[in-house]
């Protein structure tokens, strides 16, 4: 028995910070952006939680695909920036999703949080006791950002994305995974103060300590090893080659690491899909993120590769075959301006 993802849904805020904005609040150029990430804009969540964007994305999912909230048996929700430190983000989300057949759980993995979630998530399935499970990446790292650091406010914005995970015993669904950690690396990316180690205080909050910080060019050095190395590793542990290898996944931190690493593995740019420009590091988000922007392009049987890395320092990789998508409703999407995608009913 494996575990296959059968239905995925998207949400990102309509709000855009594009980078002429951000090179008028810090010392920096629209060009210069681009140039060291890849990044032309991000969306910002005003007004609205993690918990509203990954209801958005499930309720995305729910609406696209022929699926009732009652076969849902549990949701495990990826997140650095919950609602609260107490209670779960995810139980909130199971009530307004209106997911009452199941229970939910917060796991924060960082940016390798949605694939630490799928792979639990999977193990689930693979274990016989559920059958369908949701899986969701939200973040919203415009929380946690400090809007005059050069260093961190360039690179991430907010968004969720959300898969259905369903049994199956054909050859689809996922591969083995290979997860790593290295609590070495924490002070390198890190949001120092709000935890039971450094509680708030005024202090923290004077010296802006619930702001994540990052040392970023041993950060991006890191990341390219970690991906560059455990991408290969799954790829040899799942019996694959490369060149086997139709599409990847890539964490979207920043298109020069993924470059890097791509290169590393020796697969074409073609195979790898990339939407950073439009998003930023979205964090949890960014995987099931990529998932639904393109996941037109997935044929069944088709071999994706996702690599990931983040703080923690946390990485990992897995290889999954495409299966069979749920039957779609009576809708179709269409792309507007500031919405990425939007539901109209199809015409008969």
């Amino acid at each position: 028995m494996k575990a296959v993802i059968t239905a995925i849904g998207g949400f990102v805020p309509t709000s855009i910070l594009d980078n002429k904005t951000i090179s008028e609040t810090v010392e920096t150029t629209e060009e210069w952006i681009e140039k060291r990430t890849g990044i032309k804009e991000r969306r910002i969540a005003v007004g609205k939680s993690t918990s509203d964007l990954a209801c958005g994305a499930i309720e995305n999912l729910m609406s696209n695909y022929d699926i009732e909230a009652s076969e849902i048996e549990a949701l495990i929700l990826a997140t650095a920036t919950p609602d609260h430190i107490l209670a779960p983000t995810a139980s909130k989300i199971c009530e307004l999703s209106g997911l009452k057949n199941a229970f939910g759980f917060d796991m924060n993995g960082a940016c390798s949080g949605f694939l630490y979630a799928l792979e639990m998530g999977a193990t689930m399935i693979e274990s016989g006791r559920y059958k369908r499970i949701i899986v969701v990446g939200a973040d919203k790292m415009s929380s946690i950002v400090d809007y005059e650091d050069r260093n961190t406010c360039i690179l991430f914005g907010d968004g969720a994305g959300a898969v259905l995970l369903e049994k199956t015993e054909t050859e689809y669904g996922l591969m083995k995974s290979i997860l790593r950690t290295d609590g070495s690396g924490t002070s390198a990316l890190v949001v120092p103060a709000g935890g039971s180690k450094f509680p708030a205080s005024m202090q923290s909050i004077v010296h802006k300590k619930h702001y994540i910080k990052q040392e970023g060019s041993f950060v991006f050095k890191k990341a390219v090893a970690a991906m560059s190395s455990v991408s290969r590793d799954v790829l040899i542990s799942n019996g694959l080659d490369a060149d086997e290898i139709d599409w990847v996944i890539p964490h979207q931190a920043n298109l020069r690491i993924i470059n890097a690493v791509s290169d590393s593995l020796n697969i074409d740019s073609e195979k790898v899909k990339v939407n950073i420009e439009r998003y930023g590091n979205t964090t949890s988000a960014t995987i099931p993120l990529c998932l639904w922007d393109f996941a037109a392009d997935f044929e069944e049987g088709q071999n994706l590769l996702i690599t990931t890395f983040g703080a923690g320092f946390s990485w990992g990789a897995t290889c999954l075959k495409w299966g069979i998508m749920r039957e779609r409703k009576s809708q179709r999407f269409i792309k507007t301006g500031n919405k990425r995608k939007v539901l109209v009913p199809q015409l008969s």
